[in-house]
């Protein structure tokens, strides 16, 4: 509490008699939460970004998915950026690779 506290105090200008410590600890205060930031939102975003990546490069014909919008299907075909699913007997419909947000395991 005394450091958030000191934190926000760090923008007053000094008092007579003070020296010039207040941009030190600001710059150490917001350093901590460009810290905090970084592990909270974006490497455990950039994480998932990369495992659904991996899961969409590793997509294989007749592989059992599941699409963002909870339609369950099997892969009929592969492109480059979309992929083929049969969602039912002679129902096939062509999605982009990135709406498959899951592989179903055999």
């Amino acid at each position: 509490m005394d450091t958030v506290l000191s934190g926000f105090l760090a923008f007053m200008p000094p008092a007579e008699g003070e020296g010039g410590g207040g941009m030190v600890q600001s710059l150490i205060f917001f350093g901590g939460i460009i810290l905090i930031f970084y592990f909270l939102i974006l490497r455990p975003q950039k994480k998932r970004q990369q495992e659904h990546q991996q899961l969409v490069n590793n997509l294989k014909k007749s592989d059992k998915v599941v699409m963002s919008s909870g339609i369950h299907g099997r892969v009929a075909a592969l492109d480059e950026t979309t992929v083929t699913v049969q969602i039912a007997e002679n129902v096939q419909i062509e999605v982009e690779k990135s709406a498959i947000s899951s592989v179903v395991p055999k």
